[in-house]
């Protein structure tokens, strides 16, 4: 049975979009799909009676220190790999306020925003397809 997985576009004032940088080391990256090393969205997985919505919100207040608000399904994807299997959602954050910060955990190392039209080469497979599908305005495209 897969994992229900979440990924969310927050988007600054310039339209950037905001990626955080997994720690490379496995042990700290705490990655079931193994994705140490890349940058992502903020993401994780959706827990048992967690409605996706309150998921996403809690994700950006653990990983980024955000509050979010005012959200929206914009990508469905399928992210399998010899480590793990995940129907990932990714959420488009229409307001957010706070400023992000890291905190102590040492799962992601750096944040940056970047330009959607030019993102890091180790931009993580399932961040990937949600910034993809979010850009071409296409909510699940099968993977063959």
């Amino acid at each position: 049975m897969p994992g229900v997985g979440i990924g969310i576009i927050i988007l600054n004032e310039k339209g950037q979009v905001l990626l955080i940088l997994r720690n490379s080391e496995a042990n700290k990256a705490r990655s079931d799909m193994r994705l140490e090393g890349t940058w992502t969205l903020p993401a994780g997985k959706v827990k048992s009676y967690e409605t996706l919505f309150m998921a996403a919100k809690r994700k950006a207040k653990e990983e980024v220190d955000l509050n979010i608000d005012d959200l929206e399904v914009v990508s469905i994807a399928d992210d399998m790999n010899e480590y793990a299997s995940f129907l990932t959602l990714g959420v488009l954050v229409r307001m957010w306020d706070g400023h992000v910060s890291l905190g102590s955990s040492l799962e992601h190392v750096d944040y940056k925003f970047f330009d959607l039209d030019d993102l890091p080469s180790n931009l993580c497979s399932p961040s990937a397809k949600i910034i993809r599908n979010y850009q071409n305005k296409i909510l699940y495209m099968e993977e063959k």
